[in-house]
């Protein structure tokens, strides 16, 4: 560029930003909201998306921007938060889609469900391949929007108070299961419980349960669970990649500025990511301890985890045949798992596992 020229380009450019500053300042208000989160304060991971989106919204803004996170049950308990923020109690929530099957089961695609996805295709659904446009258009009948708030990486399968080896041993079986997943399992025998994250542990204790599962080893050594449950199993077939999400009051969401939406877009994303890396980095050395501890690690056996399939394709047919929101968002998700894996199989699962099998050479 001609010295001339970056001077006339330069000088222009300086008025512009010097003349669109107050605009700039008035497109900034001072805005409060209230997060009400689905997960208890003591996990830091799950629950710490929430404060890593509220911080980044508020350096962002310059502190005009103030998100204030609320753990379960300060304002409402876990399973209200989508009403609550769907009715205007606050502005926006932390938690995960599949809680809220009860109201119509076409909400657990967006968060896991037996045998769809891992955390990378759920990424990729969610950003290229239609997911997030058709859930915020499913959501609309909810009054709320969201945008994905984080991951856990394929789940464990849970502790369990005695061994399940096959089918048989999982008739009248009371397990804490969430999402779709405890109306699959119940056609193989299961009492599927719905338990808060808090509640687990008391529950598990008590035998008011036989058996839980929450999310892997960092958490579940937090909460406990080795003290009561010595037999932890895996992996968790329905929750291959489980995607945690920021769910807005949709009048809230379209009052703000522009430049506050992409803020926002930029934060959620960043704790979509940020939530992913810190269970990767702590999950093992907490699985470590956890053994050490005397967890007994097991494996679902084939019996289980090929009935638990069959049984998966069954409900999904008849949810897809008898609800038109579900048919439309199960037949996205399965076409691009169904591709994606036919490219899995070329790089990505032969490197790992060729690595999982080197560990002892590097």
């Amino acid at each position: 560029m001609k010295r001339r020229q970056f001077l006339t380009t330069g000088g222009v450019g300086l008025a512009a930003s010097t003349l669109a500053a107050p605009a700039i300042a008035q497109s900034m208000p001072e805005i409060r909201w209230r997060l009400t989160s689905g997960f208890p304060r003591s996990l830091d991971t799950i629950y710490g998306a929430a404060d890593v989106m509220a911080k980044f919204v508020s350096e962002a803004t310059d502190g005009k921007f103030q998100i204030q996170p609320f753990s379960a049950g300060e304002i409402v308990g876990t399973f209200q938060a989508v009403d609550a923020v769907g009715n205007g109690t606050v502005e926006m929530a932390h938690s995960s889609s599949y809680y809220y099957v009860g109201k119509d089961p076409t909400f657990a695609f967006a968060s896991a469900a037996p045998f769809a996805l891992n955390t990378r295709q759920q990424n990729a659904w969610m950003y290229y391949g239609g997911g997030l446009d058709l859930y915020n258009e499913f959501y609309k009948k909810f009054n709320i929007y969201m945008l994905p708030g984080g991951a856990t990486g394929a789940q464990m399968g849970g502790w369990f108070r005695k061994e399940v080896k096959t089918v048989a041993d999982l008739n009248g079986l009371k397990f804490r299961i969430a999402g779709l997943t405890g109306e699959i399992l119940s056609k193989l025998g299961v009492v599927p419980q719905q338990i808060a994250g808090g509640d687990i542990y008391p529950s598990l204790e008590r035998g008011t349960i036989d058996a839980a599962e929450w999310v892997g080893p960092y958490d579940d050594e937090k909460l406990g669970f080795q003290k009561v449950a010595p037999y932890y199993y895996y992996p968790g077939f329905w929750e291959g990649g489980a995607m945690v999400h920021f769910f807005f009051n949709r009048q809230k969401w379209e009052e703000l500025p522009k430049n506050y939406k992409a803020i926002i877009q930029a934060a959620a994303g960043y704790a979509n990511v940020d939530m992913v890396a810190k269970y990767d980095f702590k999950n093992p050395a907490a699985l470590r301890r956890l053994v050490a501890s005397g967890a007994q690690l097991r494996p679902f056996s084939q019996e289980i985890l090929e009935a638990a399939l069959k049984a998966s394709s069954e409900v999904y047919a008849d949810l897809s045949a008898k609800n038109p929101d579900f048919k439309k968002i199960y037949d996205s998700m399965a076409s691009l798992r169904n591709d994606s894996y036919q490219w899995w199989q070329v790089a990505e699962y032969t490197f790992d596992n060729f690595m999982i099998r080197s560990r002892s050479k590097l």
